[in-house]
């Protein structure tokens, strides 16, 4: 954790890498929506952060306004050449979306399911038995560094690299730029070499793919197919492994709802719906480019908005009980995967693995608990999760 001055009013001083923050964020959202929906910062060269789920949602539909060139509020420059399409406006977002949708139908998806199960069947017996284990670390952390190497066509024992890179590009990276830099290039040398090897023998996967892509009788160009291969491993990554492990402590901690889903499995898909709503991973940002009025705030040009879709996710005037996690909630318009033209390409690929990864545990695993005085740490930034989950089993 950098070392910051503390948040002293957070309607007018807020930082979302304050350790109070990082630790617990849904009192400070609830307190911002009484005082005042929209809250500003000075820090990062001007913040504002919407906390009602109608402001977030008209922002992240107004693509005139705001941009989304720039995609995580941090101190520095953001990475060279982009990720699109998280990273670009209409109307080249179009063409760069249409290029990943094939990909990602639920058709597509469910041919990578057998994968998934046995990825976390492996994972799951390396487990089961034992007294204890982390969660996090064991199990939820490397299910999408498996499945996202096996589907890009890299090797899944390369993980602890694509570890450290998110860990520098979403955490240190936000308040260091030499670090996010040093890793982004680090990212762009490695699959600039992968891609050599797809260019001679093309195979399955989605680097192959890419490189037989076309946006209008054109193949991507370098700072496009790079930028989409680092969105495509950091995205595929340190969102899903954070909402299984933020799954996992929910269920650790919350044994009544734990012993439900063991004894009725058919409620898993609600129940995930659920804590993707309670428990969202991640923000996204958007830079202002012309001036307008949401909700009596005027937005200025030049400064950022912090589009925190788990914020609107607690917005009690959408969802009743908002704080309360009810795992066999009816209607549940969740913002979870984003709003807008930007929504998720993967949504169909983490339901997936977050269903596979709770039913394959849940089915070996029907009874652990935190660990007396565990030590349960959250990461920083623009995606957060538990990243330690410290669990006693049986």
């Amino acid at each position: 954790m950098t070392r910051r001055p503390p948040v002293a009013d957070w309607t007018s001083d807020f930082d979302h890498l304050d350790p109070r923050w990082v630790e617990d964020p849904f009192p400070i959202w609830d307190e911002l929506r009484q005082k005042c929906p929209i809250a500003h910062t000075e820090r990062f060269m001007g913040v504002y952060l919407p906390t009602r789920y109608a402001d977030v949602r008209a922002i992240a539909y107004d693509t005139e306004h705001f941009s989304s060139h720039k995609v995580v509020v941090r101190e520095g420059d953001p990475p060279k050449g982009g990720a699109p399409p998280i990273t670009t406006d209409p109307p080249k977002h179009a063409g760069a979306k249409a290029v990943l949708l094939p990909a990602f139908t639920p058709e597509a998806i469910e041919r990578h399911a057998p994968k998934t199960r046995e990825i976390c069947r492996e994972l799951v017996d390396r487990i089961a038995g034992k007294p204890a284990c982390d969660a996090a670390v064991d199990y939820a952390q490397e299910i999408p560094v498996r499945l996202m190497a096996h589907m890009l066509g890299i090797p899944a024992q390369d993980g602890d690299r694509f570890r450290a890179w998110i860990h520098d590009l979403l955490e240190l990276g936000i308040t260091d730029n030499e670090v996010l830099h040093r890793a982004n290039d680090e990212m762009t040398d490695y699959f600039r070499a992968a891609a050599a090897k797809r260019r001679e023998a093309p195979g399955d996967d989605l680097i192959s793919h890419l490189l037989a892509a076309r946006i209008n009788g054109n193949p991507l160009s370098d700072n496009h197919f790079f930028g989409t291969l680092r969105l495509l491993l950091v995205a595929g990554i340190d969102t899903t492994w954070s909402a299984i492990g933020a799954c996992l402590w929910h269920l650790a901690t919350h044994a009544a709802d734990r012993r439900r889903l063991v004894a009725e499995p058919d409620l898993l898909p609600t129940a995930v719906e659920e804590f993707l709503r309670a428990y969202a991973p991640v923000t996204m940002a958007r830079e202002i480019v012309k001036e307008t009025r949401i909700n009596g705030t005027t937005f200025k040009p030049g400064e950022m908005v912090l589009l925190s879709f788990p914020a609107a996710n607690r917005d009690p005037d959408m969802f009743p009980d908002a704080d309360r996690v009810v795992i066999d909630r009816g209607q549940n318009r969740h913002a979870a995967f984003g709003l807008g033209i930007h929504r998720c390409i993967g949504s169909n690929l983490a339901r997936m693995e977050i269903r596979t990864a709770l039913a394959e545990w849940l089915a070996r695993i029907p009874d652990f608990r935190l660990k007396p005085d565990a030590a349960v740490t959250w990461s920083e930034g623009a995606v957060r999760g538990p990243r330690s989950v410290p669990l006693l089993l049986g």
